[in-house]
């Protein structure tokens, strides 16, 4: 491999993985074509997400953290990502409490042995800052649904934005349901002028809920860690939960928790580290050009 080659990791939180590649030191330009061969699992390294590591625009961030989906677009937030970047800065620097900066704001996380907690700040409730395309003043459950009228097969999502827009619909059997069919359908529905990611949730317990998860510009992942906030703030505020919440995804547990006293979202949750690897140098021939 030549000396220019990029080097990457590869990296997951729960399954929910991602190639991540360290540009501080190196500037590198990341068009909608090479985050799509990149991320495609059959020509390129394969993943979900395409993380960029740059220098902060804070001063008071470690880091800052650049955000593609498979498809190639730019998103704001990723829960499993952050604690991944989390763990990956506490080994350079350190120390365990880091400061990572995003395109939705600063998110501090904590390495504790084999799990990062992330402050994911506050959820935005108001429907314009979700957003949807029309007022709904109740964010609990908006009606949106899916099928015959007299029947939907799915209605009354709750909405909720952790740094991306999310829709939760309450469903009494989760595997009654095909996400990947109703996920496409959804996720670019009118009312959603951003797209959404879209959760169905079945309530096991006050403290457990199981989620599967059709990401916006990703589809089906085996986890996310902004929808296990979206969905942990959504139970508490319809009453279906409360404290710590085990929310559980294909790839494993997230344990969510929405703080009563700063209404902050505390996610806490295992990385991993799969292998390192590098992209060939004529990727980025162009960048320096």
């Amino acid at each position: 491999m030549s000396s220019d080659a990029v080097s990457y990791l590869k990296m997951n939180g729960l399954g929910n993985d991602f190639v991540v590649i360290d540009a501080r030191k190196r500037a590198l330009t990341f068009t909608e074509d090479k985050v799509r061969w990149i991320a495609d699992r059959e020509v390129g390294v394969g993943c979900d997400q395409l993380i960029i590591m740059e220098p902060p625009q804070n001063e008071d961030a470690d880091i800052f953290m650049r955000i593609y989906n498979a498809e190639g677009g730019e998103v704001d937030a990723c829960g499993n990502a952050t604690r991944c970047v989390g763990y990956l800065m506490a080994q350079e620097l350190g120390r365990p409490d880091i400061t990572i900066q995003t395109n939705a704001g600063l998110l501090k996380s904590v390495l504790s042995g084999d799990s990062v907690t992330v402050d994911m700040g506050v959820p935005r409730l108001q429907w314009q800052l979700i957003p949807l395309a029309e007022a709904f003043e109740d964010t609990t459950g908006i009606e949106l649904q899916i099928g015959p009228i007299d029947a939907p097969v799915l209605h009354t999502p709750s909405v909720v934005n952790v740094g991306n827009p999310h829709a939760i619909f309450w469903v009494k059997d989760l595997d009654a349901h095909d996400l990947s069919k109703a996920g496409p359908l959804l996720e670019n529905h009118p009312v959603f002028p951003e797209r959404a990611n879209i959760s169905l949730a079945q309530v096991i317990s006050p403290t457990h809920i199981k989620v599967k998860v059709w990401e916006r510009g990703a589809g089906l992942t085996k986890a996310c860690g902004t929808a296990a906030c979206a969905v942990g703030v959504a139970a508490v505020r319809k009453g279906y939960a409360a404290g710590k919440i085990d929310v559980e995804l294909p790839g494993g547990i997230l344990q969510i928790e929405w703080r009563e006293s700063d209404k902050h979202i505390m996610m806490t949750g295992p990385y991993e580290t799969e292998f390192e690897g590098a992209l060939p140098a004529d990727l980025f021939e162009e960048d320096a050009a």
